[in-house]
């Protein structure tokens, strides 16, 4: 701005240094009384609209722009001498308040306009990571709802308080499926997996056994909601489902320093040749895309911090989660 005007007001051949560090100081003002300003209204800027906080803030700027620009001339009228007299003189110029004015109108309005959008991209960039967590957390469980209700079904003759105790479990897991994505407690994490484990529990019988091995953890940290538990599904859907006389999984948790070190182990099927491809081929997509999904959420709440990883190896399949503490 200060160039600007600058060569407005002495033109290139004629460009003078002291009439640049001279609107240099005046921008200076203007920009550092326009900042606080802002910033002391911005309590009540969070109230209005987005149009309106920007044409207030607009205002402000040209408000400042003029008040200094009036002192500024006033000043050199009185009290400019020597280093002041030669660009500028003692004359009071209300042009050069327009052409002061002019300027900060252009900038500022490119600068909030510039501003504007990059709110707006923001906003949008959360609204599709909400969505995005919110269609990866949703696409987590297809099958086990179909296979809840048929346990459900089948106690509410023999066993009417399980099936009502199965239905409580199975409504608090739905209800973080469909919650706002965010980080929870561990330990309420752990309360839905223990719930999902006893639902599955309830269908295969004495084909599922678990192997919980938890380590000293530190108190009050946090996980991504949903995280445990569509790990433990994929176990039982790709590791004991298939197996006639099921198996354990192992589940292995420990901290080290900051960071949360998960390990979940099942039986892996190995594939026989009387298995069609194509159905061999479709379990092995659907358990790329748990962990594919899993992988993405860690990476949402964690960037580079977390990692996802899995081996497959003499029949045992083994998922490994590495995630820093949060409190």
């Amino acid at each position: 701005m200060a160039i600007l005007l600058t060569l407005n007001a002495s033109q290139l051949p004629q460009f003078s240094w002291d009439v640049l560090a001279l609107y240099s100081f005046q921008v200076q003002w203007i920009s550092l009384i326009s900042a606080f300003v802002i910033c002391s209204i911005r309590p009540w800027l969070r109230t209005w609209t987005p149009t309106q906080a920007g044409l207030m803030a607009y205002g402000a700027v040209l408000l400042t722009t003029l008040i200094i620009s009036t002192v500024g001339q006033f000043l050199l009228q009185a009290f400019g001498s020597g280093w002041f007299a030669g660009p500028v003189g003692f004359k009071f110029n209300g042009w050069q308040i327009v052409n002061n004015m002019l300027a900060s109108a252009i900038l500022s309005g490119i600068a909030l306009r510039y501003l504007y959008l990059q709110q707006q991209l923001r906003i949008q960039q959360q609204a599709e990571l909400q969505a995005r967590i919110q269609a990866l957390q949703s696409r987590i469980r297809p099958h086990f709802l179909f296979n809840s209700m048929n346990s459900i079904a089948s106690l509410i003759g023999s066993d009417p308080d399980m099936a009502e105790r199965v239905i409580e479990d199975l409504a608090e897991l739905f209800r973080a499926s469909l919650a706002e994505p965010a980080l929870i407690p561990f330990e309420q994490e752990m309360t839905l997996c223990r719930h999902y484990l006893e639902i599955e529990q309830l269908r295969l019988g004495k084909r599922l056994t678990v192997d919980w091995q938890i380590g000293e953890l530190g108190k009050d940290f946090k996980i991504p909601s949903l995280m445990l538990q569509p790990l433990l599904e994929n176990a039982i859907f790709h590791g004991i489902e298939p197996m006639p006389k099921g198996g354990t999984i192992s589940i292995k948790i420990s901290q080290a320093k900051n960071q949360l070190m998960i390990a979940i182990t099942n039986p892996y099927p190995l594939v026989k040749k009387t298995v069609p491809q194509a159905q061999t081929a479709s379990q092995d997509r659907h358990n790329r895309m748990a962990l594919d999904n899993i992988r993405h959420r860690l990476q949402v709440h964690y960037g580079n911090k977390a990692r996802l990883s899995s081996s497959a190896e003499n029949g045992v399949f083994t998922t490994y989660i590495f995630c820093p503490l949060s409190q």
